[in-house]
C-alpha cells in the first residue's frame, strides 16, 4: 500500500457556515474536522479547464479546497460544451479561466480562485508551481505533460495526472520526492513521447464526453487523499478505465532502469516532435486558391485523409476520402501518376502534411497540402459547413 502522510497541515479554521456546508465530510471518521481543515488550508493548481479540468475543479471546489489555481489560455467554444461541464452557453467566447472561476464562485464562495490566463511554458512553470501544494494535470498533449512532470520534479511537488481518448482513460499519481524512496515520475511510465502522428488530441480523435467525469472524479479523489493523508494513493500504479467494457485495471509502475536525472526544463515541443529538426519545405495551397483551382482545372485531385466520421460531419464537394494509414502513400502511387496535380487535406493540415512528405519521397512533383485543412476551407470558402 502507498499511504502517504498528509500533504497539508490543518492550519485554517472553519466557520459555522463552513461546518454546515461540509458536514457530510466531517461525519466521515477518516476525514473529520482535521481533514476538512487540511482541505481549506490547501492550494491546488489545475492545468487546463477543459474536459478533465472541468469536473476536477468543480469537485475540488465543492469539497472545500481553500485555494484553486486555474491555468488555461484558451476561450470557451461551442464544441467544448459536450464534455467541459464547468462552462456554459452563456460563457461562449470567454477565457476558460474566467468561465471556470465564475462557476466555482457560484458553487462555493469560500474558495479562493486564482486565474492564470496564460500558456504554461518552461519560463513560468517553476515560479507558478512554487505557489501551490499540489498540481493536477489534465492537458491533452505530450509536450505540456512532460513540462508539468519535469517542473514538478524540480519544484518537489506531487501531481495527479489524467488522460482520456475516445472511450479510455488513465490516471496516476507522480511524486519524485515521495517519502520512503517510493518516488516515481511520468518518465517512468513514458520515457519517450510517441511520434506526433500516433498521438492525436481529442480534437482530432474524439472523446466520449462523460468519460471526462469518470477520470476527473478519480483525479479529484486522489487529490483529496494526498491533501488529507488518507487511503492508498495511485502512486506506483496506473489506473486504466475502459468505458465500453466498463472495466478498471491497474498496472504496477516501477522506476525506469535507464532513467536520467531531471536537472532543467527543456524545449518540450522539440522533444515531442512538434518542431522539425530541420526546415522541410511542403508545398501549400490556400483554401481560396484551391477553390479557384477546382473551378479552372478539372485535373486537380483532392484527397481527404480524415476519418469517415469526420467526412460525415463536413466534406468538400469533389474530394475523395482516403483515411490516413501507413500504406496510403503507396496506394496513391498505384492510383495516380507522379505528375498528377494532387491536393491533400485533413482537419487542420497536420495529417495531410505528413502524407504530402511521403508522396514527395515517392517522386510526386505536383502535390500540395491544403493550408489550414477543411477548417480553413469553412472559414474562407463554405462558411455554412459545420465546424467540429
Amino acid at each position: 500500500m502507498m499511504i502517504l502522510p498528509a500533504l497539508v497541515d490543518a492550519c485554517a479554521q472553519l466557520s459555522s457556515e463552513e461546518i454546515s456546508r461540509y458536514s457530510r465530510h466531517l461525519l466521515i471518521p477518516d476525514v473529520g474536522l482535521d481533514g476538512q481543515r487540511r482541505l481549506k488550508s490547501s492550494k491546488v493548481l489545475v492545468i487546463g479547464a477543459g474536459g478533465l479540468g472541468s469536473p476536477t475543479l468543480l469537485y475540488l471546489a465543492a469539497a472545500g479546497v481553500g485555494t484553486l489555481g486555474i491555468v488555461d489560455f484558451d476561450v470557451v467554444e461551442a464544441s467544448n460544451l459536450q464534455r467541459q461541464v464547468i462552462h456554459r452557453q452563456s460563457t461562449l467566447g470567454q477565457a476558460k479561466s474566467d468561465s471556470a472561476a465564475q462557476a466555482i464562485d457560484d458553487l462555493n464562495p469560500f474558495v479562493n480562485v486564482r486565474r492564470h490566463t496564460l500558456r504554461l511554458e518552461p519560463e513560468n512553470a517553476l515560479a507558478l508551481f512554487a505557489e501551490y501544494d499540489l498540481i493536477l494535470d489534465g492537458t491533452d498533449n505530450f509536450a505540456t505533460r512532460y513540462l508539468v512532470n519535469d517542473a514538478c520534479v524540480l519544484a518537489g511537488k506531487p501531481y495527479v495526472w489524467g488522460s482520456i481518448f475516445r472511450f479510455e482513460g488513465q490516471v496516476s499519481v507522480f511524486w519524485e520526492q515521495a517519502p520512503g524512496g517510493a518516488g516515481l515520475n511520468y518518465r517512468d511510465l513514458y520515457p519517450e513521447p510517441p511520434p506526433p502522428e500516433l498521438a492525436p488530441s481529442c480534437s482530432e480523435g474524439g472523446v466520449l464526453g462523460i468519460l471526462c467525469a469518470s477520470i476527473g472524479s478519480i483525479m479529484a479523489t486522489e487529490a483529496i487523499k494526498l491533501i488529507t493523508g488518507i487511503g492508498d494513493t495511485l502512486l506506483g500504479r496506473l489506473m486504466v478505465y475502459d468505458a465500453l467494457d466498463m472495466s478498471y485495471r491497474q498496472i504496477r509502475l516501477r522506476r525506469a532502469p535507464d532513467r536520467r536525472a531531471i536537472t532543467r526544463l527543456e524545449d518540450y515541443q522539440a522533444f515531442c516532435g512538434g518542431v522539425p529538426q530541420a526546415p522541410v519545405t511542403v508545398p501549400q495551397v490556400s483554401a481560396m486558391e484551391l477553390s479557384r483551382l477546382m473551378r479552372e482545372d478539372p485535373a486537380v485531385v483532392l484527397i481527404d485523409v480524415r476519418e469517415q466520421t469526420e467526412w460525415d460531419i463536413a466534406h468538400i464537394q469533389g474530394a475523395r476520402l482516403m483515411p490516413k494509414t501507413d500504406q496510403l502513400a503507396g496506394q496513391l502511387k498505384a492510383l495516380y501518376a507522379s505528375d498528377t496535380p494532387l491536393v491533400v487535406h485533413c482537419k487542420s493540415g497536420a495529417r495531410s502534411r505528413a502524407v504530402v512528405l511521403q508522396l514527395q519521397a515517392l517522386d510526386f512533383t505536383q502535390v500540395q497540402n491544403l493550408q489550414g485543412g477543411i477548417l480553413a476551407w469553412i472559414d474562407d470558402v463554405e462558411p455554412d459547413l459545420p465546424r467540429y
